[in-house]
């Protein structure tokens, strides 16, 4: 799916520098290296404040935190995404309500989203699926009038925009995650929270912190949830080759989209009016038929994986339905887009030093699957 060696032959030069200063300074935890990375992905993300901690899933759960969510609160989430999520709002002590996806993205559905708002409802987040943007004014718009918070979960479209402006730029905060595959990855577990507020960025630099004030003086109970110097060094050097990672991340799509155009049964990804898809995963939705709504995928997935070739599916049971969860109530036919779009979604391989040798090999053997 994704070939990381490919990544560090082109840069380790410059990784193994970086690494090398860390280790002559000695300084490991909240120095340097973590300020100026902060500086700057606050820059590039359009952001006043950005925070690092040790894990896009910490990023969610103390930036729901600070924005005041609690016991008895709660948190709607798209049902089609990654576990974290909603992870993240059973850690901030809050219950998650599964909302619908839209059809054409598979982003979080404003409109499903309006439904689900109650007395106890304190924020909502709007995941960027894939690299994607979801439909974010209409949720601003809610929010706003209804006195909610807004966090992005940025994870997978670092580096994407809408209307001009970097997604993880909109909401009351947003929170990335730098695991080593996202397009901009540590060589470990890493994240961050950003915010145009000052009270909101002072208070997760001191839950991600032990909650402290000043040495061993905390102020309320925290964590231990810090980007380490090392991890922030590497960031660095990625981040100056995100934007031509992305773009070639662009074209590699756009190749496939082209193969795929005129195929029957598939449905290809797409940019939004007006938006920037940076293709964290290029995948696509092949049409169900039959008893059996997934058969018709993994028997492709079956096919390629006999050519050599890597897939993966994201996701395969929407979280309402997730053993986890079972005491929220969820049950099958409440959420109809989540619902069959686990049956239809198949991610195949992107990675910017991909050729279009091996695209054309990967279409050639899907198409010849179908």
């Amino acid at each position: 799916m994704v070939d990381l060696r490919a990544q560090f032959a082109a840069i380790e030069k410059e990784v193994r520098h970086a690494i090398d200063e860390v280790l002559t300074t000695q300084t490991f935890i909240l120095g340097p290296q973590l300020q100026a990375f902060e500086r700057e992905m606050a820059t590039y993300c359009g952001r006043r404040f950005a925070i690092g901690v040790a894990s896009g899933t910490d990023a969610l759960a103390l930036g729901l935190r600070a924005c005041g969510v609690g016991p008895g609160d709660e948190v709607i989430v798209p049902a089609f995404t990654f576990l974290a999520t909603a992870g993240a709002v059973i850690a901030a002590g809050a219950r998650p309500v599964f909302a619908d996806s839209e059809p054409q993205t598979l982003n979080i559905d404003p409109e499903f989203v309006r439904s689900l708002i109650t007395e106890r409802t304190k924020a909502m987040i709007a995941v960027h699926l894939y690299g994607g943007a979801a439909d974010i004014q209409p949720l601003l718009q809610l929010t706003s009038h209804q006195g909610l918070a807004l966090i992005e979960d940025n994870a997978q479209s670092l580096g994407a925009s809408l209307d001009g402006k970097k997604l993880g730029s909109c909401g009351t905060c947003a929170a990335t995650s730098f695991y080593p595959s996202k397009n901009l990855g540590a060589y470990g577990d890493a994240g961050m929270i950003l915010t145009n507020s000052e009270e909101i960025a002072q208070r997760i630099a001191r839950l991600r912190n032990h909650g402290q004030t000043g040495r061993y003086i905390s102020a309320e109970a925290g964590w231990n949830s810090r980007l380490d110097e090392i991890q922030a060094a590497v960031l660095r050097v990625k981040l100056r080759y995100l934007d031509s990672w992305i773009a070639a991340r662009r074209a590699h799509a756009a190749r496939y989209n082209q193969r795929f155009g005129k195929v029957d049964g598939i449905k290809t990804p797409a940019d939004k009016p007006n938006s920037v898809h940076s293709y964290y995963l290029y995948t696509i939705q092949i049409a169900s038929e039959g008893a059996n709504p997934a058969a018709r995928r993994d028997r492709v997935a079956r096919h390629l994986a006999s050519r050599g070739i890597a897939t993966s599916i994201f996701y395969p049971l929407p979280l309402h339905l997730q053993p986890a969860y079972a005491s929220l109530g969820g049950k099958n036919g409440q959420l109809p887009v989540a619902e069959r779009a686990v049956h239809e979604v198949l991610s195949l391989p992107l990675f910017p030093e991909m050729t279009n040798e091996q695209i054309d090999r990967v279409a050639d053997s899907l198409i010849e699957a179908l």
